[in-house]
Parts: C-alpha cells; structure tokens; sequence
C-alpha cells in the first residue's frame, strides 16, 4: 500500500499482528521485500510494518531531498500515518543509519532500537577509486551479482534470493543510487546518536566486509549508551537473506526483554 509521507508517497509492506509494532527500514539497494523472509518469522508476534525508502522498489522517486534527515522524515511519517503508538525500529546498513537518526529524535512511542550491520553515525570515507567503483556498483545485472556474491554474502543464497537482489538494485531510481556514495554515507551524526534513549541491539555478521564487527565495536556501540552487540556466526553482510531465521530470532528475544 502506499502512505502519504513528507510530500511523497512511500511504499509499505504491511503484515501480522501485535505489539510493539516493527518498522523495517533497508540498505542501499534493497527494498522493503528484503525483510520478507525475518518478517514470515515474527509476523504471528507483532505487526511488521517495512517501507521502500524515496526512490527505491514502487515509492515515489522526487528529484532531490536524498540526504539522511529526508529517509529518516519519511519513516516517521509513515509512523505517524499508521498511528504507531509503541513500535521498534529494526534498520540494515543505510535503513541502520537512518534509524539511528530517527531514534535520536526520541519519538513518541519508540520502544527499541535494533540495528543490523549498520553504517555508522561517523562518515564513511573513501578513496576517489573506491566512490567509482561504488557508483557503478549497480549498472548492470552482472556487476550486481558480482558484488552480492563476492561482497555482499558470506553463505549461498537461493536462486529467488538472487534475483531478488538484482531486481531491487537495478530498480533503484539514478538519484537515490548516487545519494548513497555522494551524501548519506558522509554524513556524520555522531553527535544526534548520543541522544538515543531506549534498549538498542546491534546484530553483525561474523563475515561482513561492509560494516564490519570491529567497525560496529568502534563507531557505533560507544556512542549509543547501553547498546550491545550480538555477532551472527557465518553470516555476511545480506543477513536477513542468508539466515533469517537467525535474525528473527534475535530480534524476537530482545523485543521480549522490553517493558
């Protein structure tokens, strides 16, 4: 369905029952079928709720307004719009950034914060090769399935999982695929993420090489007061593809240990 949010209109999955309500945000090149496969897990628990951010799978795709504090506008909108009145945030890689500013906000009705290999609130700097490269990550179906194979995942997905990945990456809009490498991953928001104040779990794969364990450990963990880590075993970067029955599981046991 779509939700009037922020001056577009935002896409959202919407399934199950019960509360909190999770609110599923997804990296750069997902959309919000990524969490498809955790969400079959706990959909008997809690209402799921995950969105296509602006510009990727059918949410609109404006022209401009691509930095973090738009991604972040259009998910409390969609929050606002659903009447969310006690839900978690659950946000992978670029969602992860967005949620931890989101969370820094204190909302209403926010219970917890779980984010999973999430880039963290200092920029991520590169070298001009590298920001090349990355431009060009998701030019064809060939080089996406290069680098979901090879950077992306640590165990094999199934044939659906993969083309899913491709079909997601290409169908970003060219604005929102730029934003990525260009804005958001500079930004810094190291200072808004000390004001987060609720339960946070941050999930890592042991074989990530896009956010990885010592890089959580390093950036995220102390600036976000209480937060603590849990490693996925085995798993690469695309956890809630490779294993979702381990995300879902990890999500599921730290919404129980909420009041």
């Amino acid at each position: 369905m779509k939700v009037a949010s922020n001056g577009i209109q935002i896409n959202v999955r919407e399934r199950g029952s019960g509360v909190p309500a999770l609110v599923f945000l997804h990296y750069w090149g997902g959309s919000s079928r990524t969490w498809d496969y955790v969400v079959a897990e706990l959909a008997d628990r809690f209402r799921c709720v995950a969105t296509d951010h602006r510009g990727w799978g059918e949410s609109n795709a404006p022209d401009h307004a691509y930095r973090l504090v738009d991604l972040a506008d259009d998910a409390q909108g969609v929050i606002t719009a659903l009447r969310l009145d006690g839900y978690v945030l659950v946000g992978h890689s670029m969602g992860g950034k967005t949620a931890q500013l989101l969370a820094s906000r204190r909302p209403t009705g926010l219970k917890g914060l779980v984010l999973v290999a999430p880039s963290p609130p200092s920029p991520t700097v590169l070298s001009a090769e590298q920001r090349e490269s990355l431009l060009h990550a998701y030019d064809s179906p060939e080089s996406i399935a290069y680098v979901r194979d090879h950077v992306l995942t640590a165990l094999p997905l199934s044939d659906a999982k993969k083309t899913q990945v491709i079909e997601d990456s290409r169908r970003g809009a060219p604005q929102a695929r730029r934003a990525w490498p260009t804005e958001i991953m500079l930004e810094d928001i190291r200072s808004d993420v000390a004001n987060i104040n609720v339960p946070t779990l941050v999930l890592s794969g042991e074989h990530d090489q896009v956010d990885t364990t010592e890089t959580l450990g390093r950036e995220v963990l102390p600036r976000i007061v209480g937060a603590r880590l849990q490693l996925l075993p085995g798993i690469g970067h695309l956890s809630m593809l490779e294993s979702p029955g381990a995300v879902a599981h990890a999500i599921g046991s730290f919404v129980a240990t909420l009041s």
